[in-house]
């Protein structure tokens, strides 16, 4: 143990007590991994050139996330120009005949499309066609609300098991093959999300109406004048060169609202299947099922493109493009420095950092303290699952979701060995607690606001409804995971 190591363990309290009083985090790690690095080197020139190493070290790594993110943004944004995302889940809202069956037609959509395209792209889509459907049938706006985000920003994006981005972060900081993490971490965010769907359904069943009575349609009034606000917005930025022929639209948009789904299900399809015939290690699950799916969609984005913008595709693509790479670096830019300095925990990315000889030793810092107080920490299973699981979610506070799951991933990996939990399940565990909270239905200033926001209700009050049935839910699904696994 050495300086550095206690000061690795200092800057981690420093980054939580910020995370706990609502601050960013960006700074303290920045700050911590230039005195880490200078304390280990004792060059303060050292600490600096480790600091841009650390960033550029978590860059390469999280690359690959930042291109799936962009190419589905891409795909989604290609289809508006066609008008296809609306026509792909139009059909769905002759099926809402009253409120309960409109509750669980919004959660299974909801959670179907952001597994595809991430529940944020997916929000405003879902509550422009979907909730105020549901909200006729009778179902409180409230009670879509919470629909929406328990099966998107929760269910879905906990597991996120088709472009497998959170699981790739997650198990990355552990050091484990992101398979791994992404097979438990479905099951958890299963168990989770329905446990707290069900708890959250049985609240709220009795404040469900009769459709088109008086509360429904005020409810509709506030609701269609949030929507017509979202809809003005979205003509006065649109402008005339991107307009598109109706005879275009309506032609290819019809056909992308089946060729889309189809396609991608084939897809999920295909890697399942290799997964079932190769068994659990084997299929394209992971870092290949998600350049699959990303392939996939660069073809579908392409052939959407063109048959939107003809000739002009050549252009309009690179837009396209651009507004997938400012989605990307908006929701993991700030990670990039959290996970440079927590990378730092792990001896797999120091040598790098630090500017070791191949043949140096190389340290460990978060797993190096881990192992120096394995001797005063009770060697427990159930201690060790609930203090990642509240690790999770203290992490998920800073209302990103993201920026949590390297300390997770990380401490998962250092306490795995001594506490008899392996480290993918602490890891799963993690995650899910991390993504519940900040990703999030838990936190108010998190990407609920868009959610809040699209439904007309206080964010405030969406995540109290919300608070309740995820704590439950997270706690069974901790449970299981140690009867389990």
């Amino acid at each position: 143990m050495t300086a550095a190591h206690w000061m690795f363990a200092f800057v981690t309290l420093v980054i939580i007590a910020a995370i706990i009083f609502r601050r960013g985090v960006v700074i303290p790690t920045l700050i911590g991994t230039l005195l880490v690095a200078w304390m280990y080197k004792g060059s303060m020139v050292g600490g600096l050139t480790a600091v841009f190493n650390a960033n550029l070290v978590a860059a390469k790594e999280l690359f690959n996330i930042f291109l799936i993110m962009t190419f589905m943004v891409a795909l989604l944004n290609s289809l508006k120009d066609l008008g296809a995302d609306k026509q792909m889940i139009a059909p769905i809202q002759k099926y809402m005949v009253n409120g309960h069956v409109a509750f669980f037609v919004l959660v299974g959509i909801t959670y179907v499309i952001s597994l595809f395209f991430w529940p944020t792209p997916a929000v405003p889509l879902i509550c422009a066609l979907l909730v105020p459907a549901a909200v006729r049938a009778g179902l409180p706006v409230m009670g879509a609300a919470v629909a929406v985000a328990l099966a998107g920003q929760g269910m879905a994006l906990a597991s996120d098991y088709v472009m497998q981005v959170v699981p790739m972060v997650t198990a990355t900081a552990a050091g484990i093959d992101t398979a791994l993490v992404a097979d438990k971490s479905l099951v958890l965010s299963l168990i989770t999300g329905l446990t707290s769907i069900a708890i959250a359904y049985a609240v709220m069943r009795k404040q469900i109406r009769k459709p088109n009575s008086a509360e429904v349609e005020q409810e509709l009034a506030i609701l269609q004048g949030v929507g017509a606000q979202g809809q003005a917005a979205s003509e006065m930025a649109a402008t005339a060169e991107d307009a598109i022929p109706k005879s275009v639209a309506t032609k290819w948009g019809k056909a992308f609202a089946i060729i889309v789904p189809l396609t991608m299900l084939v897809v999920v399809g295909y890697m399942i299947s290799t997964k079932v015939i190769e068994g659990r290690e084997g299929g394209l699950i992971g870092g290949d099922g998600a350049a699959l799916i990303c392939g996939t969609a660069v073809m579908l984005l392409i052939l959407a493109t063109l048959a939107a913008k003809g000739m002009k595709a050549f252009d309009k693509i690179g837009d396209h493009l651009t507004e997938g790479f400012v989605v990307a670096f908006r929701v993991m830019g700030a990670v990039i420095p959290i996970a440079g300095f927590f990378f730092m925990g792990s001896s797999d990315f120091t040598g790098s950092i630090l500017s070791l000889a191949e043949d140096a030793a190389k340290p460990a810092f978060l797993f190096d303290l881990v192992q120096s107080a394995q001797a005063y920490v009770p060697q427990s299973s159930f201690l060790t699952a609930f203090g990642i699981l509240f690790v999770g979610m203290l992490t998920g506070l800073d209302g990103s979701g993201f920026a949590g799951l390297t300390l997770a991933g990380s401490l998962s990996g250092a306490l795995a060995q001594g506490s008899g939990v392996d480290a993918s399940t602490l890891a799963a565990i993690g995650q899910v607690g991390t993504i519940f909270t900040g990703g999030g239905t838990l936190v108010a200033w998190s990407s609920l606001v868009a959610v809040s926001g699209f439904c007309g209700v206080s964010a405030f009050d969406l995540a109290r409804k919300n608070f309740l049935p995820v704590v439950v839910g997270l706690i069974l699904s901790t449970i299981v995971a140690l009867v389990i696994w």
